[in-house]
């Protein structure tokens, strides 16, 4: 009803430059994304404070019938971060979300390993969460890899290890070249 209205303008930001979509998208109101991509007035890629997209809330959240309305556009940026530098991947590896992790590394304009503004990768990410699926699938990839440190030194072998996610543990062990003893930035080492 309100988008029958001329005087509403559906892609309107409000004080804290959240429009419409991004907070359908954040919420998984599937319905209503799919009422506001169908409006040519609405940007689908349009962020809010700290760019904040539509797709990134949806991924942070988990939502995947949003994703997936999403990336069916032509004019999402998959891969855009927000200001920290995180991506929806790295918010999806970051919250456990299988299902948009699948997603988004099917998409050939998706980079798996790009770090945030911290060195922070989607493995770094979900390795400190002990996420021990999406792990797996970021590890199954030729292009992640798997002992990338971030600003800190700290690789995702150090994450899982700091928060005792045993089976990432043992995950990151098995890769090729692991170095369990590899100091941080202030020489701290993992303990046996």
């Amino acid at each position: 009803m309100l988008l029958e209205r001329e005087d509403v303008n559906p892609d309107k930001p409000d004080l804290l430059s959240r429009t419409p979509l991004l907070l359908a998208s954040w919420w998984g109101h599937k319905g209503i994304v799919r009422i506001l991509l169908e409006r040519d007035e609405v940007n689908p890629n349009k962020g809010a404070r700290f760019s904040v997209t539509p797709l990134l809330g949806a991924s942070h959240d988990g939502h995947e019938g949003v994703v997936k309305m999403l990336l069916e556009r032509n004019d999402v940026n998959p891969d855009k971060p927000y200001w920290r530098g995180q991506t929806p991947l790295c918010r999806a590896s970051h919250g456990g979300h299988e299902g948009v992790v699948r997603m988004l590394l099917e998409r050939n304009d998706v980079n798996p390993g790009k770090p945030d503004l911290f060195g922070r990768t989607p493995l770094s990410c979900a390795s400190a969460n002990g996420h021990a699926r999406v792990v797996g699938m970021l590890l199954e990839r030729n292009d992640v890899n798997p002992h990338k440190p971030d600003w800190l030194r700290r690789t995702p072998l150090w994450w899982a290890s700091k928060y005792q996610h045993e089976g990432v543990v043992r995950m990151m062990l098995e890769q090729n070249d692991a170095h369990p003893y590899k100091p941080d930035r202030w020489r701290r080492v993992l303990r046996r």
